[in-house]
């Protein structure tokens, strides 16, 4: 089990103007700059190995997951990394404590591209660690294949790492602070979007076009 205290953070004004739609860099970047001195990048992480694969589950370190999507995607792999990363609670508690409801907006939305950018820095991490070359990852609910409820196996995995760095599951399985993601990560040719496999058209989070054809592969759509 390692926990990454600290998690550099590289997030430019273009980018965050971009996600918002505004032209205003002043109070942009303000709000960026307070929205990075909120935050507090943390991750939690243990290498994991796969003991069995169905076929619509796998079994790590004695624990099931059934999906049809994971076990396709774990297909070659040996070794995979649960892991959860947090930005802590303090950017939403301002974002909260705001009276005007467009900075609360961009301070939610700054706040996920930087637990995006704290994720994409614990990839690097892992694949320098670890002498990888590609990581993809799958978070628990992000598809109907696989539900929120393997949550519960995943923090099994974590055991009390993820206390360590202010993160709690709660019992409708949600993660407090909310500004925080779970997911298992593992070695690709190619990076896996989730995205392909969802025909949800309104999704701000979308990074992915939906792929019927890609949907038939994974057998989610028959």
């Amino acid at each position: 089990m390692e926990i990454v205290d600290a998690i550099p953070l590289d997030l430019s004004l273009s980018a965050v103007q971009a996600k918002l739609k505004s032209t205003d860099s002043k109070s942009v970047g303000e709000l960026l700059d307070q929205a990075l001195s909120l935050a507090e990048a943390r991750a939690v992480f243990a290498p994991a190995y796969i003991e069995k694969k169905d076929d619509d589950q796998v079994v790590i370190d004695g624990r099931c997951f059934k999906s049809r999507v994971l076990r396709k995607n774990l297909g070659d792999v040996g070794r995979v990394f649960p892991a959860v990363v947090t930005i802590g609670g303090r950017l939403e508690e301002a974002a909260h404590r705001s009276a005007d409801l467009l900075t609360q907006y961009y301070l939610d939305q700054i706040g996920n591209l930087i637990l995006a950018e704290a994720r994409s820095e614990l990839i690097r991490r892992l694949c320098r660690q670890f002498a990888l070359d590609k990581l993809s990852w799958m978070s628990p609910g992000s598809l109907e294949d696989w539900p929120i409820e393997a949550q519960r196996p995943l923090f099994d995995l974590l055991g009390e790492a993820p206390a360590a760095i202010g993160v709690q599951l709660t019992e409708s399985l949600l993660m407090l602070p909310a500004k925080s993601v779970s997911g298992i990560f593992f070695p690709s040719a190619s990076t896996f979007f989730s995205c392909r496999l969802c025909p949800r058209e309104r999704c701000e989070g979308r990074k992915a076009r939906y792929d019927e054809a890609v949907a038939r592969e994974y057998g989610v759509l028959k």
